[in-house]
């Protein structure tokens, strides 16, 4: 990976305002995916939708703050919060589909090898920040795929169409990843 380059304050601040939109836009899905899981889930569904919610939040919040903030001390801070916090929603994600579809030993099983590899990868943001940047891109993606290792259960537990969403987020999300690796 090459050397990061610094953002205009023009970038910055367009970041800053599309991030809070994206802020805007994840607290009004937490809103729509809690009342929808109340009506018609049960306490899986509440607690996945939920999770889901608050880590897509999380994500946007951090990002929306670290883009605000101008070079200095804070904004290293930020920018680990910022990192750390794509590691909360990649778990997060999966939390729905594992908690709710999947629910058995393979959902859970999924469900604590993604929220273990979130909190390596936290960790890994924290104390090494600027070090070991591909380790990074390996667990994102690892993350992003772990789910192959129980794809019968999973095409057992979601329907046909849940499935073309989740392989086609997959696609453009690994391709995401290049856009990471390179800039």
């Amino acid at each position: 990976m090459r050397k990061k380059r610094q953002q205009t304050p023009a970038e910055e601040l367009a970041n800053a305002i599309t991030h809070g939109i994206g802020l805007g836009l994840a607290i009004a899905a937490l809103v729509i995916l809690v009342v929808y899981a109340n009506l018609r889930g049960d306490i899986w569904h509440l607690a996945g939708f939920a999770i889901f919610g608050v880590t897509l939040i999380t994500l946007y919040l951090a990002s929306t703050i670290y883009h605000s903030f101008p070079d200095g001390k804070w904004k290293k801070t930020l920018r680990i919060i910022d990192h750390a916090s794509i590691f909360l929603l990649i778990a997060g994600t999966y939390t729905p589909v594992t908690l709710t579809a999947m629910r058995g030993p393979w959902g859970w099983t999924i469900f604590g090898i993604v929220w273990a590899i979130a909190l390596l990868g936290i960790l890994l943001k924290i104390f090494f920040m600027n070090k070991l940047k591909y380790l990074s891109l390996i667990l994102y993606i690892a993350m992003g795929w772990l789910i192959v290792i129980a794809i019968r259960p999973l095409i057992e537990s979601v329907g046909t169409t849940s499935l073309i969403f989740l392989v086609a987020g997959g696609l453009f999300y690994t391709l995401g990843t290049i856009f990471y690796a390179w800039k």
